[in-house]
């Protein structure tokens, strides 16, 4: 590889962090507006999105679309933000990357103020220019009406869905997290 094509990789490779970063903005901020039409244009139309609870589970542009029109119907105002963005990009094919994102919002499912914290496991994929989300896995570290997150972190079963109190999606789920507890944890009191 020559120098000029090394520093138009590392250029690419610069350009792809930024856009997937105002991806996951983007993101955010079509929800809070329930702006449909910009929010389906983030994903590929054969996107997947998913959540280990199974509340959240769409195949396909068209699927994902009205996932979140059933959402909002329900949902009033929200605020989400994004926090820490890490992106991966495939060494054999640049028009494709993985990452991950931690984010909070404050939703008011069912007129119910509540906050949660979440992360995002995603797959991208680029078109031309643009890139947009082959797949989005949404996992709950909480998700409780606000006036249950004083007691919420401490209690496994921290992620609200309809009224049902299920556990929450991670850290327990995870293998380090187990693996800690296993060995350092002293069940004897």
């Amino acid at each position: 590889m020559s120098e000029l094509e090394e520093l138009k990789a590392r250029v690419d490779r610069l350009e792809t962090r930024a856009a997937i970063t105002e991806l996951a903005s983007n993101y955010a901020s079509a929800c809070d507006e329930h702006d449909m039409p910009r929010l389906m244009g983030l994903f590929t139309p054969d996107a997947c999105f998913d959540s280990p609870s199974g509340a959240m589970v769409a195949n396909g542009r068209v699927a994902i679309e009205a996932l979140f029109i059933e959402l909002f119907k329900i949902r009033g105002p929200a605020f989400h933000w994004t926090h820490d963005v890490t992106v991966k990009i495939d060494r054999e094919n640049p028009d494709r990357a993985t990452g991950r994102v931690y984010s909070h919002a404050e939703t008011t499912p069912g007129d119910v103020v509540s906050l949660a914290a979440m992360r995002y496991d995603d797959e991208y994929r680029r078109d031309g220019t643009t890139w947009r989300f082959k797949k989005r896995v949404i996992s709950f570290l909480y998700y409780v009406p606000v006036t249950e997150y004083p007691r919420a972190l401490n209690d496994p079963h921290r992620l609200t869905i309809k009224g049902e109190r299920l556990a929450a999606d991670y850290p327990e789920s995870l293998p380090a997290w187990q693996q800690f507890a296993a060995q350092y944890n002293d069940s004897t009191g």
